[in-house]
């Protein structure tokens, strides 16, 4: 028999979210596509919802994830900044050492009935 062991992160600064799975993949969707709402439509999700996930993570953090622009002459955007690379970079290495640590514990355990 196959067994399977899954766990989620998250992270918290003070009693705020600041990282958890649906965030990181909030962030890498903004870097992708430069905007904040072509990134909600993309999770199927609402702008506002969107907005307020993001609003939380720059105020969490130790300093903002995203800048925004309105807008000018290329219109706005949203961008991640090199702080919201590097917060998305340490989330994914907890998460895969975190999975890794699982795996080798869920090996150790005998399911047979004895």
């Amino acid at each position: 028999m196959n067994y399977e062991i899954n766990s989620r992160i998250w992270i918290k600064a003070d009693d705020n979210m600041l990282l958890g799975i649906g965030r990181v993949e909030l962030l890498k969707a903004i870097d992708k596509t430069g905007s904040l709402s072509k990134a909600a439509v993309s999770m199927k999700m609402s702008y506002k919802k969107a907005w307020e996930l993001i609003d939380s993570v720059n105020k969490s953090g130790a300093l903002p994830a995203v800048r925004t622009s309105t807008g000018g002459k290329d219109g706005g955007g949203t961008v991640l900044t090199e702080y919201g690379k590097e917060i998305i970079s340490i989330y994914e290495k907890i998460d895969q050492k975190c999975k890794l640590f699982l795996e080798e514990e869920l090996k150790k355990i005998d399911f047979k009935c004895h």
